[in-house]
């Protein structure tokens, strides 16, 4: 069979190139398409390196082509990426910056339950096994758990003196410094603050404490999207977001406006990707099997949907929740299948971290210009 190059174009017009709202054709992204018989080489311009983009954008073609024009068509795709030029400094972090921090990680999910501290924690201890130097700012100001799940539940920060200033000094677990409000509260002991009070008690855990030179700060922010997720993104310029959700339908309708939250034209926070919790459940006595108690690759499908990168996924391991309880994460179990799926996400991460310091300007400290809906929150 010949194939037909307006017929191929035209196939091609009902594929959108992620993050442009345009067709392929339209936006300029195919370059040429060539037909020899039943061959077809498409030549395509890409402004983002991203592997998963032009990994989508390749599959995508492919299909198109095969679904519409011609079933049994040999297809080459040229990929080549012309990234827009790069602002000077890509790295520098812009508006109220921490002294000696690369990188701020915010951990968030769009409902509680989903595991999101869990990850943080793990996250964590697998960076500072990489070498990573790493830090935790628990800012769950109402159900602050980083102490319990990294044994230091009785701990209290010390007093520190540096340039002639008193400062806070983090509490340091398996290689990572950590605050939470939970040290500052006796385990029973509710916190019941309004907005600005918590916005407060997190900015002096911010920026009164000495933090130190650090590759990482990972954020475990609380469930939803509120206060302190204004507060934070307020006070500090994050780097990108991690969203956690487990498969179920509930959870990723939640996890969906999480993401929303961060990439909405007034915040501009790039998500880094979606990290599937509790994606599978395996008998320990049957390795083999897989049981999806929640769901099936909901999570990948939800960043497919949202053009986002799928960091990985984590089982419902019984042995998960009992390290938590017991103050020492999964990912330390040396020689573990849990060791090993945390080192894969994790390496997404500082991969995708990577990738988004080199092609995309800093962020900056968002300016809230309308409190419409909120509750009022003190930025700093």
């Amino acid at each position: 069979m010949k194939l037909d190059r307006k017929e191929i174009l035209k196939a091609l017009e009902t594929i959108t190139v992620a993050g442009e709202g345009k067709n392929m054709v339209e936006s300029g992204a195919v370059q040429n398409v060539i037909t020899f018989g039943d061959e077809v080489v498409v030549d395509l311009l890409l402004t983002t390196p991203a592997l998963h983009i032009k990994k989508r954008a390749e599959v995508d073609i492919m299909k198109v082509i095969h679904e519409k024009v011609y079933e049994k068509a040999k297809i080459k795709v040229n990929i080549k990426v012309e990234a827009p030029e790069k602002p000077e400094n890509p790295n520098l972090i812009r508006g109220k910056q921490i002294p000696g921090i690369s990188n701020i990680i915010a951990v968030a999910s769009g409902k509680g339950g989903v595991g999101k501290s869990t990850i943080t924690a793990n996250l964590a201890v697998t960076l500072a096994k990489m070498g990573f130097k790493v830090g935790v700012l628990d800012a769950d100001i109402y159900g602050p758990s980083m102490p319990i799940m990294f044994d230091v539940e009785t701990a209290k920060p010390n007093s520190i003196e540096v340039d002639g200033k008193s400062k806070m000094e983090p509490v340091k677990s398996y290689g990572v410094e950590m605050l939470s409000i939970g040290f500052f509260t006796k385990p029973d002991q509710a916190v019941v603050w309004r907005g600005p009070m918590a916005a407060k008690a997190l900015n002096q855990m911010i920026f009164d404490a000495h933090w130190g030179e650090l590759d990482f700060m990972l954020i475990d922010l609380p469930p939803g999207t509120g206060d302190i997720h204004l507060s934070i993104m307020q006070s500090l310029p994050i780097t990108g977001a991690v969203v956690v959700s487990t498969p179920q339908a509930v959870a990723l309708a939640d996890a969906k406006k999480g993401v929303s939250m961060f990439m909405s034209e007034s915040i501009k926070v790039p998500v880094l990707g979606i990290i599937e919790n509790m994606a599978y459940f395996t008998p320990e006595e049957l390795p083999e099997n897989k049981y999806y108690i929640f769901g099936k690759e909901g999570a990948k499908n939800l960043a497919e949907d949202l053009n986002v990168p799928l960091l990985g996924e984590v089982p419902l391991v019984q042995s998960i929740r009992e390290a938590g309880d017991y103050g020492r994460p999964a990912a330390l179990q040396t020689g573990s299948v849990l060791e090993t799926i945390f080192e894969e996400i994790t390496r997404n991460v500082v991969q995708e971290t990577i990738s988004r310091n080199e092609n995309l300007a800093p962020t900056e400290a968002i300016k809230i210009t309308t409190m419409a809906g909120c509750s009022a929150v003190k930025g700093k």
